[in-house]
């Protein structure tokens, strides 16, 4: 990656000018089988960009699960930048939203007997139940009951080429399903930063208008775009090894602290473990996790913790060694 952002050709991309932004551009509409895409600096900007072009007008909403990332982490952003709020879905144990909760979170409002809702967001991999997938089959019957309020579909894929290698299904065939997608470059597939925005012609077309609102527009962006192309053509090949090593990392915080992770639970790269159902404060566990040279995040009060490409297996075996002596420690 390195290399090729130093040999990267280069030009203005505020203009459409910048060659590799554009062959980065041009792949990743073609691997999700959508008409064009944009290339932009965040996942984050790239769910709010897909949000906005979806959005009629003020005092609407976006049914999405409770856990959602644009439904948490993006609120504020949605309603700043957009004035959008959100019809949330409760699930369970781990469990996707489904077609039949979307359809009643789609019903007219009672008082005022108008529609109220834009836009269903689908969010694979789920990162607030642990990197689980959204199976395709439920995508589709979401997209089904969608159609039939005549509302679209975005889907929230920053974790897409994760869920496409652990279900065998095509990023395409989850692309189908929705009329905007994102996915980054970064996280799992390893590129230092970027994301891709994909969906119609004409949709793109007003994405790279908001790219600019949002204050997205950069120059020689071909610089990153690099790495990017580098991720999509080879970070994919490497993923199940990601995978493994979540699960492996799962077993052993599942022998050093019984109950509080179910490892069959750990389906791509990343692992929440309740330290609460132990008995154990999670951001107390965290900061003894830092103390032993580990890093780790809370997640939904359970301590997160993902593996990628600057993970191997000898990483994993230093992080279980902490467990152990964390575990030891504290009980």
């Amino acid at each position: 990656m390195r290399r090729a952002m130093a040999d990267a050709e280069v030009g203005d991309d505020w203009y459409g000018a910048d060659p590799t932004v554009n062959r980065l551009q041009d792949r990743a509409a073609e691997i999700t089988g959508k008409d064009a895409a944009v290339y932009v600096p965040t996942g984050t900007m790239a769910n709010q960009i897909c949000l906005r072009l979806h959005f009629k007008g003020g005092g609407h909403l976006v049914v999405a699960e409770a856990g959602a990332h644009v439904a948490t982490t993006e609120v504020m952003s949605s309603a700043v930048l957009s004035g959008i709020a959100y019809e949330t879905v409760e699930t369970d144990g781990g469990r996707h939203m489904t077609a039949q909760q979307v359809g009643r979170a789609l019903a007219p409002d009672v008082v005022y007997d108008v529609e109220v809702v834009d836009l269903v967001c689908v969010e694979n991999t789920r990162g607030s139940a642990g990197g689980r997938v959204f199976p395709i089959e439920e995508i589709r019957a979401i997209r089904k009951v969608a159609q039939g309020a005549n509302v679209p579909v975005h889907l929230d894929g920053a974790r897409i080429f994760n869920a496409s290698v652990a279900s065998g299904v095509d990023v395409a065939e989850y692309a189908a399903e929705a009329d905007t997608l994102m996915f980054c470059v970064s996280k799992g597939l390893g590129a230092p930063i970027g994301s891709l925005v994909c969906g119609t012609a004409e949709a793109i077309r007003e994405a790279r208008r908001i790219k600019i609102l949002f204050g997205g527009a950069w120059r020689q962006a071909g610089i990153v775009a690099a790495a990017g192309l580098v991720a999509l053509e080879e970070g994919p090949k490497r993923l199940h090894e990601d995978h493994e090593r979540a699960r492996r990392l799962a077993e052993g915080v599942a022998e050093a602290l019984p109950g509080a992770i179910d490892p069959l639970t750990v389906e791509t790269n990343m692992i929440l473990v309740d330290t609460d159902a132990v008995g154990l404060d999670p951001i107390e566990i965290r900061q003894r996790m830092m103390d032993e040279g580990v890093g780790c995040t809370i997640e939904a009060g359970k301590v997160r913790m993902v593996t990628h490409l600057g993970i191997d297996d000898e990483d994993v075996e230093t992080a279980l060694a902490a467990w152990r002596n964390v575990a030891r420690a504290a009980t």
